[in-house]
C-alpha cells in the first residue's frame, strides 16, 4: 500500500530550519492573509487574477513555515500557528483558483460555488498540503488539536478526493485529448492526498487512478526528453512526474532519464536558459534543486545531478516554503543534497537537438550560442514563434525570446494573440508582406534539417498568402560567427515586408551594422547585413514584472526591411573584440 516517507525530525536540516523561523517570527501573531470574495471576482470582473493567487500563496507559505518547524522542534506555539492555518484553509471557500475555476460558466456566479468544487493545481495544492500536514504532525494534532485531523479528511474529501472519482470531464485527466502539465501535477498532488483517504480499499483506488493519470503524461514525453512548454515549465511538469516516481519508488530510465537531462540541455549560462512558449529566460534561482538533484541520483545522470548542485549553497538552507510543503519536507531530510559540493557546472558543451520540438542549441563556449526553434504555432502555452532564432554571448542573451507577460484572463482566451509577447512580430521572425503568423497546428516549420551546428527550415506555411520563406541559421566554431540566411519567394508584393530582431541590451545602429552591448557585462556584439536595406528600430517599454524583471526597463526591435519579392539576405553575428 502506498504511504509517504517516514519523517525524521532529528535529520532536518538545521540552517533551513533557522530560516524558516527567522521568516515565520516576522508574521508571527499577526492576522492571516484574508482572500476575499472581491478577490476571487475580480477575474471575472477585470481580468486580474493575480490579486487573489498572491494572498492565498502568502497564506500557503506561511503554513508551510509552521508546518516544517512543528514537525521538527515540536514546539506548540509552532503547532499552535500550523493548526492555525490548517483551520483556516478548511474553511476557506474555494482551494481552486479562481482563473481556473468553472463557477461562472456553471453557475452564474463569481464566488466560488462550494457545493460543485472544481479540482484545479491551486485544490489540488492545498489537499498535497495537509496531507503532508497531517503525515507528519498527525499526533502532535491529536494531542493538542482534537478534531483537526478529522477535519482535514472531510475537507480533502469533499473538495478533491469525490470530485477525481466521479468528474471525468476535465482536460487533464487526459482520457481524450493531449495532456499537459496539468496532468502529473494534479494527480502527483492527489496521489499523495489519497492517503488521507481512511478506508484502504479506496485509498488503493485513488493511488492507481492517480497513477494511470501519471503514467498517461509519461506516455506522451518524447523520447528525446523536450517540453514544448520550455525550462520553466519543466519543474511543474515533468518534475511533478519524476516526484511521483519517486514517491512510488519506480525506475528513471529511457525517456524520463532523458528529461532529466532537459535543464541543463538548454541551460546558456548562469542564471540564463534557453525560453520558449511561457516561458522566461532568466527564472528565478530559487527553483527546488533537490527535486532534480534526487532525480538525477536516481536516473545516474552525473551532468544533471552536477548541474543541479551547483546551484547547492553550502551551509544555506536547502529549500524554501515557496517550493510547497512536501518539496520542502522531503529536501530537509535528504542528507545528499544537504552534503551536495557545487562544482563549475556550466551548460553542456556541444550541440543539443530535439526532434520532438525542432529546437537546435549550438554553442561555442568562448563566445556565441545559437538557438533556433522549428515547431508548430499550436504548442502548450504557446507563442507564434515558427523560426525564431535566440542568439546569446557567454550565456547572455542578446537576439532574444521576450517570454510573456503577467498571467490575466486574456492570457488564456480567444483574444490570446491580441496580447503583444505571443505575436510573431515580436519574436526573431519575418513580417511577409505585413502579415504575422497564424496560430495553429497547421501554422508550421516544413523541410527542416539539423546539420553542422544549424538549422534550416521553410516558414512559409506559418503565414497566410501562400509565400515561400527559407530561413538557415547556423553556428560556424572556427570563426566564432553566426550567421542567418533567409531566401524567400513571396507570393504578392513585397511591400510590409521585415525581418525582425528582438534586442536585449544597448543598441547603435547605422546602415548594414548594429552593435549590442549584451546585459550583465558579456562583451559586445556586431550585427551586420547587406546596407542597401533599410531599418527601423521600435522601444518596447517594459512595465510589467515578469518581463523587467529579466531585460530591465525596455527591449529594442530591430526592423530590416525587405523590399524585392524574391531575394536573400545574410545576417551575421559575432563578438566585437
Amino acid at each position: 500500500m502506498f504511504t509517504l516517507p517516514p519523517w525524521d525530525p532529528s535529520a532536518a536540516d538545521a540552517p533551513t530550519l533557522a530560516a524558516l523561523r527567522t521568516r515565520a517570527e516576522t508574521v508571527a501573531g499577526t492576522p492571516w492573509p484574508v482572500p476575499r470574495a472581491r478577490d476571487y471576482a475580480r477575474y471575472f470582473r477585470d481580468g486580474d487574477r493575480d490579486a487573489y493567487e498572491q494572498l492565498i500563496w502568502a497564506r500557503d507559505r506561511r503554513l508551510s513555515r509552521a508546518v516544517a518547524l512543528a514537525a521538527a522542534t515540536r514546539s506548540p506555539d509552532w503547532l499552535d500557528e500550523a493548526a492555525d492555518g490548517i483551520q483556516l484553509l478548511c474553511e476557506q471557500s474555494s482551494w481552486c483558483w479562481p482563473a481556473h475555476d468553472d463557477t461562472f460558466s456553471r453557475h452564474g456566479a463569481v464566488v466560488p460555488t462550494v457545493t460543485d468544487p472544481y479540482l484545479d493545481l491551486g485544490a489540488s495544492e492545498i489537499a498535497a498540503q495537509l496531507a503532508w500536514a497531517d503525515h507528519v504532525l498527525g499526533e502532535q494534532l491529536d494531542a493538542r488539536v482534537p478534531g483537526l485531523r478529522a477535519r482535514i479528511r472531510h475537507e480533502a474529501d469533499v473538495r478533491v478526493l469525490t470530485p477525481f472519482e466521479h468528474r471525468r470531464d476535465w482536460h487533464w485527466l487526459g482520457l481524450d485529448g493531449p495532456v499537459g502539465n496539468w496532468t502529473p501535477w494534479i494527480h502527483g498532488n492527489v496521489l499523495v492526498a489519497a492517503t488521507l483517504a481512511p478506508d484502504r480499499r479506496r485509498r488503493e483506488r485513488l493511488v492507481a487512478a492517480a497513477v494511470g493519470g501519471l503514467e498517461r503524461f509519461a506516455a506522451a514525453l518524447p523520447e528525446d526528453g523536450a517540453i514544448d512548454e520550455g525550462y520553466s515549465y519543466w519543474w511543474n511538469g515533468a518534475a511533478r512526474l519524476l516526484e511521483a516516481l519517486d514517491l512510488l519508488d519506480r525506475p528513471i530510465d529511457g525517456k524520463l532519464r532523458a528529461t532529466v537531462a532537459f535543464p541543463h540541455s538548454v541551460h546558456l549560462g548562469g542564471p540564463w536558459y534557453l525560453n520558449h512558449a511561457d516561458g522566461q529566460a532568466r527564472p528565478t534561482l530559487d527553483q527546488p534543486w533537490a527535486v532534480l538533484h534526487r532525480a538525477a541520483r536516481r536516473a545516474g545522470d552525473r551532468a544533471a545531478e552536477a548541474h543541479a548542485a551547483a546551484h547547492r549553497v553550502p551551509g544555506g538552507p536547502v529549500a524554501g516554503e515557496e517550493q510547497g510543503l512536501g518539496r520542502l519536507l522531503l529536501a530537509l531530510t535528504d542528507r545528499a543534497w544537504r552534503d551536495a559540493v557545487p562544482g563549475a557546472a556550466g551548460p553542456e558543451a556541444g550541440d543539443v537537438w530535439f526532434p520532438s520540438t525542432q529546437v537546435l542549441i549550438a554553442r561555442d563556449p568562448a563566445g556565441l550560442t545559437l538557438a533556433v526553434k522549428g515547431g508548430h504555432n499550436d504548442e502548450h502555452h504557446n507563442h507564434n514563434d515558427v523560426g525564431s532564432v535566440v542568439v546569446a554571448l557567454r550565456g547572455v542573451p542578446v537576439l532574444v525570446d521576450p517570454g510573456r507577460p503577467t498571467y490575466t484572463a486574456q492570457t488564456f482566451s480567444e483574444r490570446r494573440y491580441e496580447l503583444w509577447t505571443m505575436q510573431s512580430g515580436w519574436h526573431n521572425t519575418p513580417v511577409l508582406g505585413g502579415a504575422l503568423q497564424e496560430p495553429g497546428r497547421a501554422a508550421a516549420a516544413a523541410g527542416v534539417v539539423a546539420a553542422d551546428s544549424g538549422l534550416s527550415l521553410e516558414l512559409g506555411a506559418a503565414y497566410p498568402g501562400g509565400h515561400r520563406w527559407r530561413r538557415a541559421a547556423r553556428l560556424d566554431r572556427a570563426t566564432g560567427r553566426v550567421t542567418v540566411t533567409d531566401t524567400w519567394h513571396l507570393a504578392g508584393r513585397a511591400g510590409g515586408t521585415e525581418i525582425r530582431w528582438m534586442i536585449a541590451g544597448t543598441l547603435r545602429v547605422d546602415d548594414g551594422r548594429a552593435e549590442i552591448d549584451a546585459l550583465d557585462g558579456a562583451g559586445t556584439v556586431v550585427l551586420t547585413w547587406p546596407a542597401r536595406h533599410p531599418w527601423a528600430v521600435v522601444v518596447r517599454e517594459l512595465n510589467d514584472p515578469m518581463l523587467s524583471d529579466v531585460w530591465g526597463e525596455r527591449l529594442t526591435r530591430l526592423d530590416i526591411t525587405v523590399a524585392e519579392p524574391v531575394g536573400t539576405l545574410e545576417l551575421s553575428i559575432e563578438e566585437l573584440r
